[in-house]
């Protein structure tokens, strides 16, 4: 594959969120797949489908349960089986979870933050001989609203997610900063829903709201590159590269329902990848992306086509990335949420594939193979 960022175009994003909900539970995604329990045949499973990187992430609130003492035993069987299986890993330093003494709104959230970047940074040296992979702050936009103003996860805020994102910028450029302080070539990834919203026709008073509603998706990278409010410390270098989430949810009427495919507003997918690229000038990948059940294949079907467009046009996007890879409960109910390519394990480790979904991966990768080989994208990597 030419002057791609990836080992694989095809990526395994394995759910990594540690957040505490309203009721006090704090959940462990990686922990609840099964995947601690069973890391490198999980990696060997992906590299069998010729997916050679995956998403993961570390558990900052196992790591530090005390303020500065940091254990890595969380982490260390990661590392070292992508090591020994020759696994990429892009890592989330923060997925949603941090430690139950840290205030998120306080300056000694951005120094611990810090801290544990160095720290883990160090390690990543002592560990491995390349340039690592840095999500700093996964979904900062997604996590704003949720804990800032909805009060569905932690802080549990309302009205304040604007603050909240401010505050997380300030943390993703903090751990930025220290990543390429040990790791000059390291590469940074920040990762954020992409959506469209279009207005209730039988509202057209909402028509200005509805579309700044829609711009402010980009609030997030616009801070990070110190387009908007450059005094919180955001400047372009920071903006490396650019991860899309986008799910089949994530287009709707402005205080309405979800927009199907089949509704005239519906706005395509290499559209969406298009404005990005105008805005920006950076690489891409989709960081996130599937559906739950039977609609699997056919929306995966849907999003390598778009992609393959958007590449036709010479938009730089690096990869895609199936997540999650493997079935998860869902954060609120434990339900069985259907949407990986994998089941759980069963007592000795093997997973069920969803076979339907690993043959149409098996045909995509066909069909992007011929596409990757001839697709220059050095001056965008």
């Amino acid at each position: 594959m030419a002057d791609t960022l990836f080992n694989s175009f095809f990526i395994g994003g394995f759910e990594a969120s540690t957040h505490v909900l309203r009721s006090g539970k704090r959940l462990d995604m990686l922990e609840a797949t099964g995947h601690t329990r069973h890391i490198r045949r999980d990696y060997q499973r992906l590299m069998d489908m010729g997916i050679n990187t995956a998403r993961t992430g570390i558990r900052w609130h196992l790591i530090e349960q005390r303020a500065g003492v940091y254990d890595w035993s969380s982490a260390l069987p990661m590392i070292r089986s992508a090591r020994e299986t020759g696994m990429q890993l892009i890592w989330d330093l923060l997925h949603y979870g941090y430690p139950n003494d840290i205030d998120l709104f306080s300056t000694a959230f951005l120094r611990r933050f810090r801290k544990l970047a160095r720290a883990f940074a160090h390690m990543l040296a002592q560990e491995t001989d390349y340039a690592p992979y840095i999500c700093p702050v996964n979904e900062i936009s997604f996590f704003a609203w949720a804990g800032g103003d909805g009060a569905h996860m932690n802080p549990f805020a309302n009205g304040r997610s604007f603050e909240l994102k401010c505050q997380l910028v300030r943390a993703a450029l903090e751990a930025t900063d220290v990543m390429w302080e040990v790791f000059s070539d390291a590469r940074i990834c920040h990762v954020d829903p992409v959506l469209h919203i279009v207005p209730n026709p039988d509202r057209p008073y909402e028509i200005a709201d509805a579309d700044g509603y829609r711009i402010a998706q980009y609030q997030g990278w616009d801070l990070l590159g110190g387009i908007f409010k450059p005094e919180i410390g955001g400047e372009a270098r920071h903006l490396d590269v650019l991860g899309l989430n986008f799910y089949p949810n994530n287009e709707w009427v402005y205080k309405g329902d979800t927009l199907k495919r089949h509704d005239p507003r519906y706005k395509p997918f290499r559209e969406i990848i298009r404005e990005v690229y105008s805005r920006y000038q950076r690489p891409m990948f989709i960081a996130e992306t599937g559906a739950e059940g039977d609609q699997r294949v056919e929306w995966l079907r849907y999003m390598c086509s778009e992609v393959r467009a958007a590449i036709d046009e010479g938009l730089p996007v690096h990869g895609i990335c199936l997540y999650p890879i493997m079935n998860f409960p869902g954060w609120e109910d434990d339900r069985d949420c259907q949407n990986g390519l994998w089941e759980y394990p069963d007592a000795n480790g093997n997973r069920q594939p969803y076979h339907p979904l690993a043959q149409e991966l098996i045909r995509q990768q066909a069909m992007f193979e011929p596409i990757l080989q001839v697709q220059n994208f050095s001056q965008f990597s």
